[in-house]
C-alpha cells in the first residue's frame, strides 16, 4: 500500500511540474502580464542603496507601453504588461558561471531556482515573471556582467547600473530579459557581439541595409556596416522584429 502511495505521490509531481513546464512555453497573451521586481544591492554601496530607495514603478511606463505597443503590432491587440516593485532583497542571486559545462549550468539552474522558490512570499501573489535587480554604483563597476533569464521557471536576474544617467539603457536590458523569459533568443554573435543578420535586424530588407536604424532588441546593437555596430542607447532605438515574435507567440 505505502509503495502505491508513494507512487501516487511521484505522478502527482511529476504532473504539477509538466503543468508549469508547459505553463511557463505556452503564454496566455490574452492574459495581463503581471511583471515583479525586487532590488538587490548587488555591491552594498551607500549610493547604490540611495538610488533603490528612490526607485518607482513612474519610471518604466515607456518600458510597459513599449511591449504594449510592440504587442499589437503583431497581434493586432496589445497586450497589458504590469510592473510591480516587490521588496528588496538582501541576497544576491547565483551568479551565472563564466565558460561554464552543461553540468555546471545545470547545477546553477537549480540553484537560482532554490534562491527564488526561498525568496517567494504569498504577499507578492502570482506574477507572470519574478525578476532580480541587481544594482551596481557605476563608479565601482564600469562593465556589467552578463544578465540571464529562464522561460522555464520564469526569473530572470538583471545586472543595472545604479544610475539616474544610465535608466535608460537599464530599461533596454530589463525588456531584453523580460524576453528571454518568455523564449526569446539572443540574436547576436557571441564571439563578438555583432548583431546576426538576417533574425537579428530590426530591419532585415531594408535597402541599402546599412546603417540600419534601429536595434533589434534581443541583439542590442544597432548594425552599421557588415562588421560594426553600435550600442542602442534606450528603446526608442530598438524595435522587436518578426523572428522574436514568432519565438514569443506574438505571431505564428
Amino acid at each position: 500500500m505505502w509503495k502505491q502511495v508513494r507512487i501516487l505521490i511521484l505522478l502527482l509531481v511529476l504532473l504539477v511540474v509538466a503543468v508549469n513546464a508547459y505553463r511557463d512555453q505556452n503564454q496566455d497573451w490574452s492574459r495581463p502580464v503581471v511583471v515583479l521586481l525586487h532590488p538587490v544591492n548587488a555591491d552594498g554601496h551607500a549610493n547604490t542603496q540611495r538610488y533603490i530607495q528612490q526607485l518607482s514603478l513612474d519610471q518604466l511606463q515607456d518600458a510597459q507601453q513599449y511591449l504594449s505597443a510592440a504587442a499589437a503590432e503583431y497581434r493586432g491587440q496589445p497586450v497589458h504588461f504590469y510592473f510591480q516593485l516587490g521588496r528588496e532583497i538582501q541576497q544576491l542571486p547565483p551568479k551565472v558561471p563564466e565558460n561554464a559545462s552543461m553540468l555546471d549550468v545545470m547545477l546553477w539552474s537549480l540553484k537560482f531556482r532554490y534562491y527564488a522558490w526561498k525568496h517567494s512570499e504569498s504577499a507578492d501573489g502570482s506574477p507572470s515573471v519574478r525578476l532580480y535587480l541587481n544594482y551596481y554604483d557605476p563608479q565601482y563597476v564600469h562593465v556589467l556582467k552578463h544578465s540571464t533569464a529562464l522561460e522555464k521557471g520564469r526569473i530572470g536576474s538583471v545586472n543595472l547600473f545604479a544610475s539616474v544617467k544610465q535608466s535608460d539603457q537599464n530599461k533596454t536590458v530589463l525588456v531584453h530579459e523580460l524576453l528571454h523569459a518568455f523564449g526569446a533568443s539572443d540574436k547576436y554573435d557571441l564571439s563578438n557581439g555583432q548583431p546576426t543578420y538576417p533574425i537579428g535586424y530590426a530591419e532585415p530588407e531594408k535597402q541599402p541595409l546599412y546603417p540600419q536604424r534601429y536595434a533589434e532588441i534581443m541583439a542590442g546593437h544597432i548594425p552599421l556596416s557588415e562588421n560594426t555596430s553600435t550600442m542602442a542607447e534606450n528603446l526608442a532605438q530598438t524595435r522587436l522584429n518578426l523572428a522574436t515574435a514568432m519565438e514569443i507567440g506574438w505571431k505564428k
